[in-house]
């Protein structure tokens, strides 16, 4: 029996549905709600009469148990990006993913010296890591994206020298929400011989990805972008970094000895489950997502609004947006004015800034994500909270 539920399943919040007054999540991008069904499953994992057991613990019943579970879960990982089982290696988060895959790879480098190939559009978790590397001197560029705010391929060519060993782009940009065309990048790595890294962790369930065609060598993951619990990703390693990727955290010799520590069952569990009912739902998903996007789009028509990113390449869900003036929308509406990672600064995106916006621009900008439980009546009232605002200029 299939289980794809209707989209009032489980029930929205009761304080959303009978006070309009309430706040509206529009913050997908940043996180998601875990899905019902992943907490159940994890739930199975906790107290003495679930599956508590240490994996690796198999000199009995109560850890094989565990090793079962956590093997399904990331067969489940596996399965939704086309990959082989025994290449996914758990993490903490996409943030661990993205550290692992690049000091991985660089120390393995001679003399720890090399080019790195990256853009100027990444997660801070790429973009402090490569800070990081450059201090123990290897050289990296930064790609400056199109007026799309696409990496394209050609620039990546244009980038590569004799001693480039490693590219690192995001699949999905996570302010924009633009898609880079990472199989055509891909190929030109290949052929270069260098490695390439993907950070994927805006992608899963929003793209089709499939690691059997994509000549991509690391992918990061996380889960609580999918509908899964925080603290959980993965890497997939493929078969080109065999040798040329050290584990980073050390211990015990954990996941084919690339990262140490005890697993977390009941999180791992989590995020198989979560990934498995992205699997199930990408089709109706995308197409519910494409449907409340352009709902919004059309309300918003013929206000004093830029649309950040391509208006063509993109993942359904999110939407950057720069008034021409600065507003107020009040308490109403929960989104971001630039990515989390960016909040606490409180400077402008550097996404942004990317693209030759004007600080004052970028600091005005805000990110509207929807998500799996957004509904019709949500982005309606959010567009006319929007119209509202920007009908009167702040002086």
């Amino acid at each position: 029996m299939s289980r794809i539920l209707p989209w009032n399943w489980p029930a929205p919040v009761p304080a959303l549905e009978k006070n309009s007054s309430e706040v509206l999540y529009f913050d997908y991008a940043a996180t998601t709600p875990v899905d019902e069904r992943v907490i159940a499953r994890m739930v199975e994992c906790l107290g003495r009469g679930a599956t508590f057991g240490n994996p690796a613990s198999t000199s009995h019943a109560f850890g094989h148990r565990a090793k079962e579970q956590v093997e399904k879960a990331r067969q489940q990982v596996a399965e939704l990006v086309g990959a082989a089982t025994d290449r996914i290696v758990w993490t903490s988060g996409a943030t661990e993913s993205n550290n692992l895959a690049l000091k991985g790879v660089a120390c393995t480098q001679a003399g720890h010296a090399g080019h790195i190939v990256s853009s100027q559009l990444e997660h801070k978790a790429v973009l402090d890591t490569l800070k990081q590397l450059e201090e123990q001197g290897f050289q990296v560029t930064y790609l400056e994206p199109d007026k799309n705010g696409a990496i394209t391929a050609d620039a990546v060519l244009g980038a590569l020298r004799e001693d480039s060993f490693l590219v690192s782009l995001m699949l999905v940009n996570n302010e924009l929400g633009t898609v880079t065309d990472v199989a055509s990048i891909g190929r030109l790595v290949r052929e270069h011989g260098a490695l390439f890294h993907v950070d994927a962790a805006q992608a899963t369930g929003k793209v089709d990805i499939d690691l059997k065609t994509l000549e991509v060598d690391l992918m990061s993951f996380s889960a609580h972008k999918t509908y899964g619990p925080k603290g959980i990703g993965a890497l997939y390693a493929g078969p080109r970094t065999e040798g040329k990727l050290r584990a980073q955290i050390h211990g015990g010799g954990h996941e084919q000895g690339l990262r140490s520590g005890t697993l977390a069952t009941h999180q791992i569990v989590g995020m198989g489950e979560a990934f498995a009912i992205a699997r199930e739902l990408a089709e109706t998903e995308r197409a519910h997502l494409s449907a409340l996007r352009e709902r919004l789009l059309k309300a918003l028509a013929g206000l004093p609004i830029t649309i950040n990113g391509s208006r063509t390449t993109h993942v359904p869900n999110t939407l950057s947006l720069t008034p021409y003036y600065d507003f107020s929308i009040g308490n109403e509406l929960a989104l971001s004015s630039t990515s989390a990672c960016n909040s606490a600064s409180n400077e402008p995106s550097h996404v942004l800034m990317a693209l030759r916006l004007k600080p004052s621009e970028a600091l005005r900008t805000i990110r509207l994500s929807l998500g799996r439980y957004s509904t019709e009546r949500e982005v309606d009232r959010a567009a006319e909270l929007i119209r509202s605002a920007l009908m009167i200029p702040i002086p």
